[in-house]
């Protein structure tokens, strides 16, 4: 059993990581908070972006490299989008356990399966598997902006025009709230114009009429859209895994604050019994010699 001098010197170390737990919680909640607003003002955006790209490819037929799907995908590219640092739950290995299932699953599937990691998590989970992708990015909580964002989807267009690969899909977390992330698989390449709310069969929902002349044409248009609409939508996913982590991280340094507290109570009740003991045990030693000596 342990001596007082030894549950002295616990209790000191578990509240000394408790203030350290809970000024994290404190510095992810002012994160937070930033990270919230900035992917609601931008969701909206994505979405309409895409509206406008579906209005303008269907109403005036117009095709595009980034729009034209393979029925039977050979070569596919997917970036797994991590954070660089732990102490956020099962923010990381969710996200790994899914990619490495949804690898395994696939592998067979198509000739050419490559893995692009974001994030340093990714890489050491994949590494310790003998799983090596093509690249790595690290960096993303401190970096992330619109420009990494474009430089990333600047690099994945010109991998998929060029042949490299026939779909590039990311999976990452998608924040929900504070304490919900949903794990999601999403396709960035080709654009699917399914997600917009478009509907060609609606004339209410379509703006363009076709007496309308565009300047520049659109082909122009749909060119300089669709890029900028797949930057949006890269820097859409790093933004919303970031937001996640720092909600995933306020929630576990909430949970490490409260069962430091706990664990704070119980050795403090046990270092109070050992004590009573050891005073009780010195009365009864004291007492005995006072009637040692008498008798």
């Amino acid at each position: 059993m342990a001596n007082l001098k030894d549950l002295r010197l616990r209790i000191a170390s578990v509240r000394n990581t408790q203030q350290i737990t809970k000024a994290m919680k404190m510095v992810s909640a002012a994160k937070l908070r930033r990270a919230q607003n900035s992917i609601v003002n931008l969701r909206p955006y994505a979405r309409k972006l895409l509206e406008v790209i579906a209005d303008i490819a269907v109403s005036r037929r117009v095709s595009h490299p980034l729009l034209s799907s393979v029925t039977n995908p050979k070569k596919v590219l997917v970036v797994v989008l991590t954070s660089d640092r732990g102490l956020c739950g099962g923010f990381n290995a969710n996200i790994n356990r899914f990619a490495y299932r949804f690898y395994q699953e696939n592998k067979g599937k198509y000739e050419t399966l490559d893995l692009l990691f974001i994030g340093r998590k990714g890489v050491d989970f994949f590494k310790a598997r003998k799983v090596t992708g093509i690249d790595a990015i690290y960096n993303l909580a401190r970096e992330v902006s619109y420009g990494l964002a474009a430089k990333v989807a600047d690099r994945l267009m010109e991998s998929f025009v060029d042949g490299g690969y026939d779909a590039v899909h990311i999976i990452y977390n998608e924040f929900k709230s504070a304490i919900a992330q949903e794990i999601v698989c999403e396709q960035l390449l080709p654009v699917d114009l399914k997600k917009s709310s478009f509907d060609p069969a609606s004339e209410t929902k379509n703006p363009f009429s076709q007496d309308l002349i565009f300047e520049p044409a659109p082909e122009e248009m749909i060119d300089e859209l669709l890029q900028r609409h797949f930057a949006v939508q890269v820097y859409r996913c790093m933004s919303e895994s970031v937001a996640a982590e720092h909600g995933a991280r306020m929630t576990a340094m909430e949970n490490a604050t409260k069962n430091a507290a706990e664990m704070i109570r119980n050795l403090t009740l046990t270092y109070n019994k050992l004590r009573q003991a050891s005073i009780t045990t010195e009365l009864i030693e004291i007492t005995s010699g006072a009637e040692a000596l008498k008798g």
